[in-house]
């Protein structure tokens, strides 16, 4: 087993910002908590699984590669040509020593490479033995993305990998399994290994799509032009190759008759953790947040304390970090945040809203009232879809989410953005339509 000294394993840091103040009575507390991990390039898992660690090298990792080939794929030619262009690039971006597999996604899935119910190890002959068996690949068939996920589980978990990590093109509506199968599929892999999900052109479902990467802690992109697709599968790959620790949970403590509101992540993307809460222990909960390579995340927590007089302090939760372990212990990873409640009579101190949870907060309503004005829009109801998205606008701006005001420009012309003053556009390129979507949830981080 490899030595391990402190260089080796990343570092997390937790920052809480919040107002802690409350008036007499209050008891909603709301804190943003930024986690951030540093000091990658070799550091791993060796903090969570030291045996599955190649020195130099990085964790040890698998990654299933699954390529649409339902019929429509042929419509036109050039999106499986494409297809098969881009998970080439993606196997070109594997590092060497790490597992893989491509699997063939119809109404059945199928093993494209290697074949046997195994994964292959990434070096230059099985880079080149992976790329001529996409050669073969031809559309036809339907598509039961369900059974795709399924093997890519069976896959994933045939090696004894730190890393597990799915990347799922699709460019059609999942025809050939019920909603219920596709959720059963999702609840069976959720934990078990990370998922991106693309989607290629425009005859996807944006909510099925943005619903397995949600449910597999993972990112979902359009990619509208098939022709952009090697350099989207390159970047995830050069991401996925990034990650250094998996599985790791927020694991939030509360004092007796305090009670968490929410846990959401919000930013990068706007992702509900409440309901994903798995106890662990006495008054404490972890919260999912998947594979962590260098970067940093927000997440936002509101708890309800029991109100208290004036003057007293409380600690209304303890945020720390954790990989949880199969034996049901957890590894704890060093970093932890306070979130504080204290009472006053100050009323400047208590009404003033802290400009991080101000911030987010906006972002929260920015993405759904996106959601919801694009799903009035499609019901037909004009004044509801204008108000929704006019808000969407007014939050954009207000805010400085520039990429957001944008894809919102696409689909409204913009009388007032300050007043949020908007005109749904008569005619609004699909593509366009769904990029908003899709992207509603991306934030912008709070300006320091």
């Amino acid at each position: 087993m490899a030595n391990f000294s402190k260089s080796n394993v990343p570092q997390f840091s937790v920052d809480v910002y919040q107002n802690e103040y409350l008036p007499e009575g209050g008891r909603e507390v709301n804190a943003i908590v930024t986690v951030t991990a540093t000091g990658g390039g070799t550091v791993g898992s060796a903090v969570a699984a030291p045996h599955l660690y190649s020195p130099g090298q990085g964790p040890s990792a698998g990654v299933a590669i699954m390529v649409d080939c339902s019929g429509s794929m042929d419509y036109p030619p050039t999106k499986m040509r494409n297809a098969r262009d881009a998970t080439s690039a993606a196997i070109d971006t594997l590092r060497d020593g790490v597992h893989f597999a491509v699997i063939g996604g119809t109404h059945v899935a199928k093993e494209v490479y290697p074949g046997g119910g195994r994964l292959a190890v990434a070096d230059a002959t099985t880079r080149d033995q992976a790329k001529q068996a996409l050669r073969r690949l031809s559309a036809g068939g339907g598509t039961a993305i369900g059974t795709w996920l399924r093997l890519a589980d069976r896959l994933l978990s045939s090696e004894d990998v730190a890393i597990r990590h799915g990347i799922l093109l699709t460019d059609g509506r999942n025809e050939h399994e019920s909603p219920q199968d596709l959720k059963a599929a999702l609840d069976a892999c959720a934990g078990r290994f990370t998922c991106d999900a693309r989607g290629v052109g425009t005859d996807w479902e944006v909510k099925e799509v943005t619903g397995i990467a949600s449910a597999l802690l993972g990112s979902a992109d359009i990619v509208a032009d098939p022709a952009g697709l090697a350099a989207d599968f390159t970047r995830m790959m050069e991401t996925a190759m990034g990650k250094e620790v998996a599985d790791v949970a927020l694991r939030v403590w509360t004092p007796v008759d305090t009670t968490i509101k929410f846990v959401k992540q919000v930013a990068p993307t706007v992702e509900e953790l409440t309901d994903r809460r798995t106890e662990a222990g006495p008054r404490a909960g972890d919260y999912p947040t998947g594979s962590w390579g260098d970067e940093s995340r927000d997440y936002h927590v509101c708890v309800e304390v029991p109100s208290a007089e004036l003057g007293r302090e409380m600690l209304a939760a303890r945020v720390s970090l954790v990989v949880p372990q199969p034996d049901g212990s957890a590894q704890n990873l060093g970093a932890q945040g306070l979130v504080r409640a204290v009472w006053t009579d100050d009323m400047a101190a208590s009404t003033s809203i802290n400009p991080q949870v101000a911030h987010y907060t906006g972002q929260a309503e920015l993405a759904q009232a996106i959601q919801q004005g694009l799903d009035l829009r499609k019901a037909g109801d004009i004044d509801g879809a204008t108000a929704k998205l006019g808000r969407a606008v007014q939050l954009a701006s207000a805010s400085g989410n520039a990429d957001t005001a944008k894809l919102l420009a696409k689909v409204v012309d913009v009388v007032d953005a300050a007043t949020g003053t908007v005109r749904l556009k008569a005619k609004v390129a699909e593509a366009d339509e769904m990029t908003l979507e899709t992207r509603s949830t991306k934030t912008v981080r709070v300006k320091k």
